[in-house]
């Protein structure tokens, strides 16, 4: 009897996100550059430690997202709008009624301005010092899991939970650097170990991504509105939504390129 065909799902890109600092405004992208053995560029190479983390740029380890101002601690930071001017090196940074600033992050007088700033948004949401950390030129990013250099997110899933759960989900509580369309729903959850094609690079999944209190948090309004996870454990039985993977070989990914799962 012939072993049955593997199923092997074509998907499309339809976003690509960066999240420049931990817990802070996504970007969008057009495309992308991946490198091998490498991370998303320009995702998560900034972090706001609340409190001494233990990052320490000579010996840099993997740190729990608790150490820094991340939505899962402090609802708060999706209302601080952030944008990554890679080319000028400028950050910058806008809330509400406060004033806008242009922080240039390799100016030390600059990052203190930032922080100051940044608690004054925040106020007591977080417990400080706040401190602006960086690891560029690191092989180091401050992602969630130590193996996850890149985040894919199946569209359909996210539509498969809303009509379980009546109500719009909004993908961007999910913070991924891919969105797929055309993927069956939760056909990532068996990514694990699965080669992937990404544009003209090539993908291996690690294991799907365990969402945490973060996703409670509407992105546009700063609340906490929607208990996330214990709605995703009671539909599925599982707390996953996503698919981490590392990158075996690099490629240019573009919106429009197709993403297929051996």
């Amino acid at each position: 009897m012939p072993a049955p065909a593997i199923q092997t799902p074509t998907g499309v890109v339809t976003a690509l996100w960066r999240h420049p600092v931990k817990g802070f405004t996504p970007e969008p992208l057009e495309a992308v550059d991946l490198p091998a053995g490498g991370w998303f560029p320009g995702d998560r190479m900034f972090a706001v430690e609340d409190g001494p983390s233990g990052f320490d740029r000579a010996t840099p380890e993997h740190l729990p997202k608790q150490k820094f101002t991340v939505l899962m601690r402090t609802a708060e930071v999706a209302g601080v709008r952030t944008r990554w001017d890679e080319a000028a090196r400028v950050l910058h940074v806008a809330a509400g009624h406060h004033p806008a600033l242009a922080i240039a992050v390799d100016d030390p007088a600059d990052r203190a301005t930032f922080e100051a700033w940044l608690a004054g948004v925040l106020g007591d949401a977080v417990s400080g010092p706040l401190k602006l950390v960086s690891a560029e030129g690191l092989d180091h990013r401050f992602m969630d899991h130590p193996l996850g250099r890149l985040s894919i997110l199946n569209l359909a899933s996210v539509r498969d939970f809303e009509a379980r759960v009546g109500r719009p989900v909004d993908p961007l509580r999910f913070r991924a650097n891919v969105w797929i369309e055309g993927w069956p729903a939760w056909i990532e959850n068996d990514g694990t170990d699965r080669e992937l094609t990404l544009g003209s690079a090539r993908l291996t999944g690690v294991k799907p991504i365990v969402r945490c209190a973060a996703t409670h948090v509407d992105p546009h309004t700063a609340t906490r509105d929607f208990d996330l996870v214990p709605a995703l454990f009671e539909q599925y039985g599982h707390r996953w939504c996503g698919l981490y993977a590392t990158i075996a070989s690099g490629g240019r990914v573009r919106v429009g390129d197709r993403l297929e799962m051996t």
